[in-house]
C-alpha cells in the first residue's frame, strides 16, 4: 500500500523530472526543483504571480496534506511564495483537471529579475497530518480541478 510519494505528473514523463529528496536524513522538507527554465519578474504593484511548473503530483493519505514552503535560501534570493504557504489537500492527486500537477506561486522582492532555471530547487515539500472537529460537515463533493477548485 502506498502511503505518500511523488511522482511525475502526465505529459512531464519525459522531460528530465527529478523526484524530490530530503537533503540529509533529518531534514523535514523535500527539495522542489523547476521544471523548466523561468524568469521571475521583479514585483511591482499589479504584478501578477509566476507560476513555475514542477512536472510532480504528490499523493498521501486521506487525513494529510502536504503544505508548499519556501526555502530559506530562495528568501536570500528574493523568492516569495504568493500565497505564503500553499497547502495542497489529499484529493487534489490525479485530479482530473491536471492530474495533480503542482506548481510554485512565486513573487520576486529583489531588484533584478530573477532566472530560474531548470534543476533549480525552489521551495519544498513537508507532508503533514490533519484534525477535524467533532461536528465536521465537509462537503461531499469531488475536485475536479487546480488552483482555486474549492471557491
Amino acid at each position: 500500500m502506498k502511503l505518500r510519494g511523488f511522482e511525475i505528473a502526465k505529459g512531464w514523463e519525459d522531460k528530465g523530472i527529478n523526484l524530490p529528496k530530503r537533503a540529509t536524513k533529518h531534514s523535514a522538507g523535500y527539495d522542489i526543483e523547476a521544471a523548466e527554465d523561468v524568469t521571475v519578474p521583479v514585483f511591482q504593484v499589479g504584478t501578477r504571480p509566476t507560476f513555475i511548473p514542477t512536472g510532480l503530483k504528490a499523493y498521501c493519505q486521506p487525513d494529510e496534506f502536504y503544505s508548499v514552503i519556501n526555502r530559506s535560501s530562495g528568501a536570500g534570493k528574493g523568492i516569495v511564495l504568493a500565497n505564503g504557504l500553499g497547502i495542497i489537500d489529499a484529493d487534489y492527486y490525479n485530479n482530473t483537471n491536471n492530474d495533480g500537477h503542482f506548481q510554485v506561486l512565486v513573487f520576486n522582492v529583489s531588484d533584478q529579475p530573477l532566472e530560474i532555471h531548470k534543476g533549480d530547487r525552489i521551495a519544498q515539500v513537508i507532508f503533514q497530518k490533519f484534525l477535524t472537529v467533532d461536528n465536521d460537515m465537509a462537503g461531499e463533493g469531488v475536485r475536479q480541478g487546480g488552483w482555486g477548485s474549492t471557491d
